[in-house]
């Protein structure tokens, strides 16, 4: 029986992934000009992560990037992925719980809020970077937020974009949903059967 329905943040409840690939695209042009494809693998990192990886101990190109970065998401704009809201709405008449589990912060979510002053009434839960030790791939987040709504891994849905949320979510032993906004449907099939282009239309069903 489907209990909760735990959402990705970017590429699954926005359409924010071309901005942010944009964005990163640029930045990694810039710093590591000789790689191509970095603004893909960081998908689903925290910032902490991509700075240890790429930029460890290099704390004043680490500043400059964060005050751009949050330059630019002060600016975005936080559109939904198409049906998501009425997707939502169908979930919460049906009893089913419904949380956020995201590798952004608390400071980019403030912008969200800002753009969308009833945001929090879609869900039961929002969890951020800041709520779990590991980020994705590690399952942690989704067990976070499976354990804080009461409910087994196994009766969630996990609805993710990114290679990295796609094996968080199936680490964590939840159906994934895999949303073809940021990689190829076929790309995605490799995780998961289970693949939408968005959300009109979708209706839970039980396997």
């Amino acid at each position: 029986m489907i209990k909760a329905c735990l959402f990705d943040l970017d590429g699954v409840v926005f359409d924010t992934e071309p901005l942010y690939t944009e964005f990163w695209g640029n930045i990694f042009k810039e710093f590591y000009p000789t790689e191509q494809g970095l603004e893909l693998k960081i998908k689903g990192q925290t910032l902490s992560q991509i700075y240890g990886h790429y930029f460890a101990e290099q704390p004043d190109r680490q500043a400059e990037i964060t005050r751009r970065l949050d330059a630019y998401e002060s600016k975005m704009q936080y559109h939904f992925v198409d049906g998501f809201t009425e997707f939502v709405q169908q979930l919460k008449q049906n009893g089913v719980k419904t949380a956020i589990v995201t590798s952004s912060n608390k400071a980019k979510m403030e912008n969200v809020y800002h753009q969308h002053a009833t945001f929090k009434q879609l869900f039961d839960a929002v969890f951020t970077a800041e709520d779990f030790r590991e980020s994705k791939p590690s399952p942690d987040g989704y067990l976070t937020a499976a354990r804080a709504l009461g409910v087994e891994p196994t009766d969630c849905i996990v609805f993710e974009d990114s290679f990295n949320g796609l094996r968080s979510g199936l680490a964590a032993k939840a159906r994934v949903v895999g949303l073809a906004t940021t990689n190829s449907v076929d790309s995605i099939k490799e995780f998961t059967k289970e693949v939408i282009p968005n959300f009109v239309g979708y209706k839970l069903t039980e396997l």
